[in-house]
């Protein structure tokens, strides 16, 4: 096992790893505070109502997505992430239709 050293970023005189980050031109990772909630939407119409397509033997392979209101049918369908609060309105206007 190796010597441990002191990070860059303190040895640079940067008061925290992100600053050190952002000065180096590296990607800062956000992350959002609470629990985000993450929905498969139509990249066609919109619609939320994805489901995947199983196919073959057993219905081991898949197909890829089909969506129940336009009929489209793809491998790449868009994710939508929300937060608590915009997930419970979407069930309630879901629930509504």
């Amino acid at each position: 096992m190796g010597k441990l050293s002191t990070p860059d970023w303190i040895t640079e005189g940067f008061d925290s790893k992100a600053d050190w980050e952002k000065a180096q031109g590296k990607k800062i990772s956000i992350k959002k505070k609470g629990k985000t909630f993450k929905v498969k939407v139509c990249p066609k119409c919109g619609g939320n109502e994805v489901r995947v397509v199983l196919s073959g033997k057993e219905g081991k392979s898949d197909n890829g997505w089909e969506c129940k209101s336009c009929s489209w049918v793809g491998k790449e369908v868009e994710d939508k992430e929300m937060n608590e609060k915009e997930f419970i309105k979407h069930l309630e206007n879901r629930e509504g239709k």
